[in-house]
């Protein structure tokens, strides 16, 4: 009678638990006797598989990872760029390798890079994107100078300190902290979120 009351009650827990779909994990059913009678108790422990804790550390190991590999992405499209333009010269108003000025410069690195449209003049993509401190300066950010009473001069932003852009000496890196340039500064725009 036992035998036969324990199997019957194991085939139902069986098909009972198959039942429940859940995220947790349970442990098995135990038998327990109770004065003379026997019973089954169906005793459940629940076990997250992963913790909050956890589940954040991988949340933020993703993002970094993904924020590193956007970063590697994004260094070797502007230096693919670079290496292609590195030999042209300035022109004004020039927009081909025969000559470039420097608002055509950023604006061809983000059409042909990223497939992002934006503005031909520096005084048009100065309006575009978002406004970012000259110390929260990230990677493909575009920093604009005033470099005289109505000129404005725009470049794109390559880490470390430094810019790359169609200069009057041709396209070339320039660091920020340059006298000239330190001076010049006027703001930064950031095109991508």
């Amino acid at each position: 009678m036992l035998k036969s009351s324990i199997f019957v009650l194991t085939c139902i827990a069986l098909f009972s638990g198959c039942t429940g779909t859940n995220t947790y994990v349970q442990s098995d059913y135990l038998i327990e006797k109770n004065a003379s009678k026997h019973k089954v108790t169906n005793e459940v422990k629940y076990e997250p598989i992963i913790t909050p804790k956890e589940y954040k550390k991988m949340l933020d190991e993703q993002n970094s990872q993904t924020n590193s590999s956007d970063s590697l992405d994004m260094n070797q499209a502007l230096m693919e760029f670079y290496k292609e333009w590195k030999n042209v010269k300035y022109k004004y108003g020039g927009n081909s390798k025969k000559g470039i000025d420097c608002s055509a410069f950023t604006q061809r690195i983000f059409k042909e890079k990223f497939d992002v449209k934006i503005p031909r003049t520096t005084l048009t993509q100065v309006k575009v994107g978002k406004h970012v401190k000259r110390s929260e300066l990230e990677m493909g950010d575009l920093v604009f100078f005033k470099t005289g009473v109505r000129d404005r001069h725009v470049g794109v932003y390559m880490g470390d300190g430094s810019f790359m852009h169609a200069s009057i000496k041709g396209v070339k890196f320039t660091k920020l902290d340059k006298p000239y340039y330190k001076r010049k500064y006027w703001t930064s725009r950031r095109i991508f979120d």
